[in-house]
């Protein structure tokens, strides 16, 4: 882990070190720094055209795990690249910890609260939703995509995937696991497309890290995982680590295909008028983490450069959201502001370019409603979150319902045409938890459950959580250690609280503003696959409170005989 100070918001950093105001002023004296014009809707001569864009997204990567955050047990020189040539951001926080949701937050610059099924993971993007990509496309931009864009789930109505034109015709071989997409070849098609001096915005989303692993591969190529880079919510295990290993070689390849686009963007001269944007969509794929708005699953890597206008070297302390960074792009592009009304964040362009330091954000806002098909009538597990420079403070809406899903599924059933139960084969005990990704580390980690050792980390994965959390993720950032109940944090437990019910309410959040109305969620359909599961106790107990959902009904499992009349 990287060990220098956080104490700045902004500074140019040379090595890991961040440098005093008068270094500023030096460079400033020397000519070091880009002055950049007042406003960036207004182009003031050919040097100021509007930039590129490249939006480099890998799926499921964690904070820390980049090299340029000092984390050792990974190289990405393509991410230190962008970062050393522009600004490395400590605290970027993604608006939820899931796929879909994330990437169409993302794309909209717009809360999950706010976009409707788009805002849920595998069910649909609607077509009144405005993305950046056809905004720029709309003002003469050159717009593509390769890879994973915008899924899992329907966008019915689109001409494309809503990251834009998709590139993917270009295949390489590749290991177990791993995309066949050559990302960087794809890139270079899209390239050969554009018109002459056209400005280009390009989605890269990769299929990496996402699971399954070609278990072993990266132990195979030279990464060595130690106990002191293991998560700190995660058992040290022999399994684990190996594990570990193989996610880190696929946040290499996703890097080496970043670092083949930005060859050839130098090569063709336009990498120094490329904004580029690394990051990803939520956190790695392991217990606690991703689908998780804990530290691990919504504290993204985030590197931004853009050299004719960014000045080099530069570390963004103050907690943003990657809504922030869709504001930017549209700022960058000069999108006029009366088109991006509906886009709730704040753009980073002033901050990065010295014209206004003064306007980054000091808290940013996540969530998630439905993931996986995990519990009883595949519900979600709603919560939401409010993130600062120290403290993590999370709601739990439904803390009644298993947070990682179910325990036990059954592994066949199926219902009269009123939705009882007709007949079910239970699954293995502890067959459930699908609201974490299969892989090697929750098989050993349920396998050894009843260890002393491993308990408690089983249970802070899988048991059912309380209302309200509240983490000091400086000296806690596996947040393992609630400080609801502790008085010596009241005073901070009541500031977040208000500050995160006060967003909410701002931005139209049902959850707050009429709980009554928030099962709107459970009404948008699911279009990946389902799990059946038992009644939980508090759907016998209350069956009113079930939710209605005409869409889950259609899909459930009839007894023979028991159809629907035609």
């Amino acid at each position: 882990m990287n060990s220098r100070p956080r104490t700045a918001r902004i500074g140019l950093r040379f090595g890991s070190l961040p440098c005093l105001s008068l270094t500023w002023l030096a460079l400033l004296l020397s000519g070091f720094i880009v002055q950049c014009p007042r406003s960036f809707g207004q182009e003031t001569n050919a040097s100021h055209r509007r930039p590129n864009v490249l939006v480099a997204i890998c799926d499921d990567q964690s904070y820390p795990h980049a090299s340029a955050y000092g984390y050792t047990a990974v190289s990405t020189p393509a991410f230190d690249r962008v970062a050393a040539t522009g600004v490395r951001f400590d605290t970027a926080i993604t608006p939820s910890p899931g796929c879909s949701p994330m990437r169409a937050a993302f794309l909209t610059g717009r809360p999950i609260w706010q976009i409707g099924p788009a805002g849920t993971h595998a069910s649909s993007f609607p077509t009144h939703l405005q993305v950046f990509p056809e905004l720029l496309r709309g003002s003469g931009y050159h717009v593509g995509s390769t890879g994973k864009g915008w899924g899992p789930g329907r966008h019915d109505g689109w001409p494309d995937n809503p990251a834009g034109k998709v590139y993917n015709k270009r295949k390489q071989k590749s290991p177990s696991g791993i995309s066949d997409k050559d990302y960087a070849a794809n890139f270079e098609d899209f390239l050969a497309e554009r018109g002459q001096d056209q400005p280009f915005c390009f989605w890269y989303g990769g299929h990496e890290t996402h699971r399954g692993y070609q278990q072993g591969i990266g132990r195979q190529n030279g990464i060595n995982v130690t106990a002191e880079q293991l998560p700190p919510f995660l058992p040290d295990a022999p399994e684990i680590r190996s594990d570990v290993a193989d996610y880190l070689y696929e946040i290499q390849w996703f890097d080496d295909h970043l670092r083949r686009m930005m060859e050839k963007l130098e090569a063709i001269g336009e990498l120094q008028n490329t904004l580029i944007v690394v990051t990803s969509d939520n956190g790695m794929p392991f217990p606690r983490a991703k689908a998780n708005v804990y530290e691990y699953g919504i504290h993204m890597p985030l590197a931004i450069s853009w050299p004719d206008r960014i000045a080099a070297g530069q570390t963004i302390d103050a907690p943003v959201s990657l809504i922030d960074v869709t504001r930017t792009i549209v700022d960058a592009a000069s999108i006029d502001a009366g088109q991006c009304e509906a886009m709730t964040g704040t753009s980073l362009l002033g901050a990065m370019t010295g014209v206004d330091s003064a306007a980054l954000p000091t808290a940013a806002f996540s969530g998630r409603e439905r993931h996986s098909s995990s519990r009883f009538n595949s519900l979600s597990y709603p919560c939401r979150c409010v993130r600062d420079s120290r403290f993590l403070y999370i709601r739990n809406f439904k803390p009644e319902r298993w947070p990682a899903g179910t325990p036990q599924k059954f592994s066949s059933a199926s219902y009269d045409r009123n939705g009882r139960l007709i007949r079910a084969e239970p699954g293995p005990e502890h067959g459930g938890y699908h609201d974490i990704d299969n892989g090697p580390t929750l098989a050993w980690m349920i396998a050894h459950r009843d260890d002393p050792n491993v308990r408690p980390l089983f249970d802070a994965a899988v048991a059912k959580r309380p209302a309200e959390e509240l983490y000091d993720v400086v000296t806690d950032p596996g947040c393992l250690n609630n400080l609801i109940g502790d008085d010596e944090f009241a005073a901070q437990h009541q500031r977040l609280l208000k500050r995160l019910s006060s967003h909410l309410a701002a931005t139209g959040d049902l959850r707050q503003t009429d709980p009554s109305a928030a099962d709107v969620w459970e009404t948008f359909p699911r279009f990946s696959p389902l799990r059946w599961f038992a009644t939980p106790d508090w759907a016998k107990q209350n069956p009113g409170s079930i939710p209605d959902m005409p869409w889950l009904e259609q899909r459930r499992p009839k007894a023979k005989g028991s159809e629907q009349p035609q």
